[in-house]
């Protein structure tokens, strides 16, 4: 499986998976400030379902809020219970 990439364009970003150059998931979020990033919107394309890819653009955004010392708002329903059902990201919370 592809690793997640960032794109980001002044005060909104996206993280997102590419399979055989084809964009198939994608996670977009906004700047709030110098400190936090509002996750706004989770998109998997039909037929990826169950491949974890709406999980592991998550953990990406995890990982990039820790690096940052920054905090994530999960405003994405699908974003919110990724935190809910993993203690260990709330950290960034």
């Amino acid at each position: 499986m592809k690793e997640v990439q960032l794109k980001i364009n002044d005060k909104n970003g996206v993280f997102y998976i590419d399979v055989a150059g084809k964009q198939e998931a994608m996670m977009n979020f906004v700047f709030a400030g110098d400190d936090k990033i509002i996750i706004d919107h989770t998109e998997v394309n039909p037929g990826n379902e169950g491949k974890g890819f709406g999980k592991k653009m998550v953990v990406e955004a995890i990982e990039f809020a820790r690096k940052k010392g920054i905090k994530i708002i999960p405003l994405c329903p699908f974003a919110k219970s990724v935190f809910d059902k993993n203690p260990e990201f709330r950290d960034v919370l």
